[in-house]
Parts: structure tokens; C-alpha cells; sequence
């Protein structure tokens, strides 16, 4: 009897970061986890858009932008959910549709998608069917979280992520290795078969159905206009306003992903397999990044866990010019050895500067609009990462780099890894201490009267 304690202590504390591992917990924590098993098909999108569709650095980059739309508006499938309940229920019947609406997607991409309008609306699809059960699991995430103290207010969230991260670690080696024996095509069927566990999960989301004297269509869009009333009184706050312009000027910074791929591909010639192995370190160096938030900083004030992290980001962000301009040969280090090193740490990096962010956003959400306010904030930051993708492949083409010329590439990273600094005289946008003890502190006529806090 000892050791069944025991071990579910050990179970508790140390797996599931001091949470209660029910049935329910544990599909949420099967959503995420999906959610990263997805990306064994990222390199895969990667190579189809580049080879089979013949698209040059700034197409890819805006076409993929265009993939984060779906998390842009994030709030509407939450609203649409709370309009609209199937059978009476909110939350379970869209996690199920979420399944089949992103197996369809895969199975698209793998069948009959030919064109480059034709890919941007199956990652579309794909894209909002993992956008669809986010919102889902995102609601019980964040009225658990606020139910924690600020010390442990990170706990959920780095569960939350490092599930992500697992999922990601899984099948990152794979995603290049498979790419070697396999077409695209292929890899998008395969990866079809991963969300209908959204479908499989979904049953052990507790829900209560709503009674049928409250499922009247009238009283429902009711409450849904006054959930936005309770927004728009939200978003007036400075405490909820000021952080969120922070968070959006963090997140919009242009970025060179796309030109670098086609770097490392055309000219430096990694291979799909190898590309696995630098995913499998990135995905490693992401849960090491939670484990390190979640060990040492998660009651360290924003301001400074985001400011030295950006600083540090951007610093180390610069030793790409050294693959870039060929210098590392000089100093006798191969291409593959540097790129698996640089990978490790700015990844690890990455994954500590973005955890503080997701857990200001559930601590800034009011009482009684959680669920909603957090997808709300989520799609401001995921509006920016639209942003920024966009503004990425615009500094693309005005320097001219393309699939064969990478004469400017250095200075393209010098440009994005400086723009980084950009948000940090903004840094006193964030609060100072914890929100939440901000929001009870209030003085009650100093809110709106329309927020039930």
C-alpha cells in the first residue's frame, strides 16, 4: 500500500507537476501532446511547398503565415460553441468535429491538393481543427490555473506546453527519417490518423449538458452578448490593455524562418533525416525550457524573466550569421555539428521567454470570461505571429533573397534578430507583481459594472 502512495505521489509531483491526474486531466493533456505529434508533418509541408509546389522563400513564408489564422480568431469557435451547443453540449461535440475536420485536411494534402491555393485551404482546415480543440482544453486550463497561487501558477502551463514539447519529441526524428523513404504525400496520410484522438478524448471532458428549457437559441446568443460587453469592459482596463500591447509588439517581430530553411536545403544540402535530428534536439531543448522555467523562474517577475530572455535571444540569435557567411568552416566546426548546437540552446531559450507570457495571459484573465478572455488573448498573440510571418517574407523579397541567392541572408538576420529589442523599452507595460492580486486589491466602483470579478 505504501508503494501505490508512493508511486502516485510520484505520479502527481513529479509528471503531472503537482496536479490531480484525473480522466479529464489526462485528455487534456492527450490534446496537447497530439498537438505536437502533428508536427511529424511539418517538414513534410516544408519539402511539398518548396519542391512539389515550386514556391520560392517569401511565398512560403506568407502561406504559412496565413496558417495561423485560424488561432487569430480562436474566440469565435469559442463563442460558436457557447451559442450553439449539439445535443446540449458545449465542449464535447466540437472536440470530436475538430477530429474529423483535421483528418480531412490531411487526407486533402494527400490526395488531391495541387496548387498553392489549394494548400494554404487544406493547412487552413488543418490549422483550425487543432485551433478548435485548443479552445476547448484551453477553458479548463485556465479555470484551474486561476484557482492556483501565483507560486504554483505556472504549473499548468508548463504541463500544459511540456506535453506539446513531448508530443513534438516523439515524432520529431521521424519527421525527417520518414521524408527520406517516403514522399510528402505520404507523410500526410499518416499524420491523418493522429486527430481523431481529439474524438477519442473527448468523452472524458466533464460536461453537464444544458437543460432543455436553456438551450433556447435567443437566450444563448443573449449571454453571448454579454459575455462581449464583460470583454469590451475588460479590455478597458490599463492592467489587462497595457500588458496586451507588450505582448503583441513582442510577438509581431519579422522573423527569417522560411529564407533559412531554404538555406540549409538548397545550399548547404541537409537532408530530410538530419532536418529530424535538428528537430529532435529543438523539441529536447523545449522541454528542457519548461524544466527551467518551471524549476527556477515561474515566480520571478515577468518583466525580468522577458526582458534578459529577449536580450539573450537576440545575442545568441546572431550566431546563425556564422553558418550563415560560411565562418564556422573557417573555424574548422562542420555545417551539421554548429546547426545542432545552435538549435539546442535557442530553443531552450525560445521556450523560457514564452512560458511568462502564457501565464501573464491566464493571470490577466477576469473572473466569470476566462475561457473566453484567454482565447481572446491568444489571438492577439497569434495575430502577431500572423504579423510577423507576413513581415518576414516582405524582408525576404525586398532583400532579394530566394530559393538561389542567399547573398543577403546575412543581413536579413541581422535585421530580424535586432528587431527582437524592439519591445523592450515597453517593458513597464507589464505589471510589476501578480495581476490577479492587482484585480482583488481594486477597489470594486473602480471596475466596470458589467464584469462579474
Amino acid at each position: 500500500m505504501t508503494v501505490e502512495i508512493q508511486w502516485r505521489t510520484f505520479v502527481k509531483d513529479k509528471l503531472f507537476l503537482g496536479n490531480d491526474p484525473t480522466p479529464e486531466l489526462m485528455a487534456i493533456v492527450s490534446v496537447y501532446v497530439v498537438r505536437g505529434v502533428l508536427n511529424l508533418a511539418r517538414l513534410a509541408i516544408s519539402f511539398f511547398l518548396k519542391d512539389d509546389l515550386g514556391l520560392t522563400p517569401a511565398e512560403v513564408s506568407v502561406l504559412t503565415g496565413f496558417a495561423i489564422l485560424p488561432w487569430v480568431i480562436k474566440p469565435l469557435f469559442g463563442f460558436f460553441s457557447d451559442s450553439f451547443p449539439i445535443f446540449g453540449y458545449r465542449r464535447r461535440p466540437y472536440l470530436v468535429l475538430s477530429g474529423f475536420l483535421g483528418t480531412a485536411s490531411w487526407l486533402a494534402l494527400a490526395t488531391f491538393v495541387d496548387s498553392a491555393w489549394l494548400a494554404t485551404i487544406a493547412i487552413l482546415m488543418s490549422s483550425a481543427s487543432i485551433a478548435i480543440s485548443d479552445v476547448i482544453v484551453d477553458s479548463q486550463v485556465v479555470e484551474r490555473a486561476r484557482e492556483e497561487s501565483l507560486a504554483n501558477a505556472g504549473s499548468l502551463q508548463s504541463l500544459s506546453w511540456g506535453a506539446t514539447a513531448l508530443g513534438g519529441l516523439i515524432t520529431a526524428y521521424f519527421s525527417g527519417w520518414l521524408l527520406e523513404l517516403f514522399t510528402p504525400r505520404t507523410i500526410f496520410a499518416l499524420t491523418a490518423v493522429f486527430p481523431l484522438v481529439f474524438s477519442g478524448v473527448a468523452w472524458l471532458i466533464f460536461e453537464t449538458p444544458l437543460p432543455k428549457s436553456e438551450r433556447d437559441r435567443s437566450q444563448l446568443l443573449g449571454n453571448v452578448k454579454g459575455q462581449v460587453q464583460q470583454l469590451w469592459g475588460a479590455v478597458r482596463q490599463k492592467r489587462i490593455l497595457l500588458p496586451t500591447i507588450f505582448i503583441f509588439v513582442w510577438q509581431s517581430t519579422p522573423g527569417s524562418d522560411a529564407a533559412i530553411f531554404f538555406f540549409v536545403t538548397n545550399e548547404l544540402g541537409f537532408e530530410p533525416e538530419f532536418l529530424g535530428r535538428v528537430r529532435l534536439v529543438s523539441s529536447f531543448a523545449s522541454l528542457v525550457g519548461v524544466w527551467i522555467f518551471q524549476r527556477f523562474l515561474r515566480t520571478v517577475p515577468f518583466r525580468k524573466v522577458l526582458g534578459w530572455s529577449t536580450v539573450i535571444s537576440a545575442v545568441l540569435g546572431m550566431s546563425v550569421l556564422v553558418l550563415v557567411t560560411h565562418a564556422n568552416r573557417a573555424l574548422g566546426i562542420d555545417d551539421y555539428w554548429f546547426s545542432l548546437g545552435d538549435n539546442l540552446i535557442l530553443s531552450a531559450i525560445g521556450e523560457v521567454a514564452l512560458m511568462p507570457i502564457l501565464v501573464l495571459a491566464a493571470r490577466l484573465c477576469p473572473a466569470g470570461i476566462e475561457a473566453t478572455f484567454f482565447a481572446l488573448l491568444m489571438s492577439v498573440f497569434n495575430l502577431a505571429g500572423f504579423l510577423s510571418q507576413e513581415l518576414g517574407g516582405l524582408l525576404t523579397a525586398l532583400l532579394g533573397v530566394t530559393e538561389n541567392n542567399f547573398d543577403r541572408l546575412w543581413l536579413l538576420v541581422i535585421l530580424t534578430n535586432v528587431s527582437t529589442l524592439l519591445p523592450l523599452p515597453l517593458l513597464n507595460l507589464l505589471p510589476a507583481g501578480d495581476p490577479m492580486a492587482d484585480e482583488v486589491d481594486r477597489p470594486t466602483e473602480e471596475m466596470p459594472s458589467n464584469l462579474s470579478c
